[in-house]
């Protein structure tokens, strides 16, 4: 996995290391940490086209960015090709995300319910309408991210990706489980190097990334032009560093220390105070904590006690105790 830079369309990636869109995990001060550790490009949480067309105030903060934050993708979701095209092209004017995202593997009941997500995948007619309709109106790159297919008698990856490459989509990023699968299971690698040997625009390879062999082994296996880290990015923004480190010198960096993981934690809740509140922000911490002592010792207590926490005071405490005494 030589560190060659790649470009989607005009856009050029800083490395070939990219962090996923992730609800509830990809907010504005996460995104921070993860480019500070060398992520290549970032997604922010998947924004309803529908919620940003009836001004819906809890997606105002799903919009935040800073400004050294490029290049980033905007990741939305829908199913109606009118307002995906309207309010794609709005956020892509308004906003200064390099590029615009269309999610297609969303697995989540209430997504797949209302023909959004990863049902999409069933209805290719109508994904050509959506990505037609888009990439006519948005001046910026469009991209997919899909599934291997919605299970294992629907595989139609390389399908999908055909199709959004003759929309004009800049990109497609493919996650090698099926909607059926949800996160269980291991990705199967071989659909992203069928997805990469059908079709001539950039391929970005998403699941089972945990380490560094994972990223240069997935990029040897599939072909594919970048990598995309999810769920093993969730309290360890390092992986970035470390598999760029890796990458250069061959070397494999020791994980951060205690007071590195305390440092990381705290100065992550300061932001999410600063944009969220105290309330919201520490209570969404809750859960970052956990994915960031994840084998630190006595983590089980950490975890325990965390959930009682309502201040930002109240968690520094709790750090300085656990991690940096």
């Amino acid at each position: 996995m030589e560190n060659t830079k790649k470009k989607i369309r005009n856009v050029e990636l800083k490395n070939r290391l990219i962090l996923a869109p992730m609800a509830g995990v990809t907010d504005m001060p996460f995104r921070k940490l993860c480019i500070e550790e060398g992520a290549g490009m970032t997604y922010t949480e998947m924004v309803s086209a529908k919620a940003v067309l009836y001004r819906n105030k809890n997606t105002d903060v799903l919009l935040e960015t800073f400004p050294q934050e490029h290049p980033s993708a905007l990741q939305m979701f829908g199913s109606d090709p009118d307002i995906m095209a309207e309010i794609g092209l709005r956020l892509a004017t308004d906003y200064p995300f390099d590029i615009i995202d269309v999610n297609m593997g969303c697995p989540v009941p209430k997504v797949v319910s209302n023909g959004e997500g990863s049902a999409l995948m069933r209805n290719p007619k109508l994904v050509e309408n959506i990505l037609t309709n888009m990439v006519k109106k948005i001046p910026k790159p469009v991209t997919i991210k899909i599934r291997k297919g919605f299970n294992d008698q629907e595989v139609n990856a390389v399908e999908i990706a055909k199709i959004a490459e003759a929309c004009g989509v800049a990109a497609v990023a493919v996650h090698g489980r099926t909607r059926e699968q949800y996160y269980s299971g291991k990705a199967d690698w071989d659909i992203i190097r069928k997805v990469k040997e059908a079709v001539s625009i950039p391929v970005i390879g998403n699941g089972d990334v945990t380490s560094c062999t994972d990223a240069i082994n997935m990029v040897e296996q599939t072909g594919c032009d970048a990598v995309m880290i999810g769920r093993a990015v969730r309290g360890n923004p390092w992986i970035f560093s470390q598999i760029l480190k890796f990458v250069k010198d061959g070397t494999v960096p020791e994980k951060p220390t205690h007071r590195e993981i305390a440092d990381m934690i705290l100065r992550h809740a300061r932001m999410a105070v600063e944009l969220k509140g105290e309330y919201t922000g520490i209570r969404e911490m809750r859960k970052h904590v956990a994915w960031y002592v994840y084998g630190v010792p006595h983590a089980a207590a950490i975890r325990n006690r965390v959930n009682f926490v309502e201040t930002y005071c109240q968690l520094e405490e709790l750090v300085h105790e656990a991690l940096k005494s």
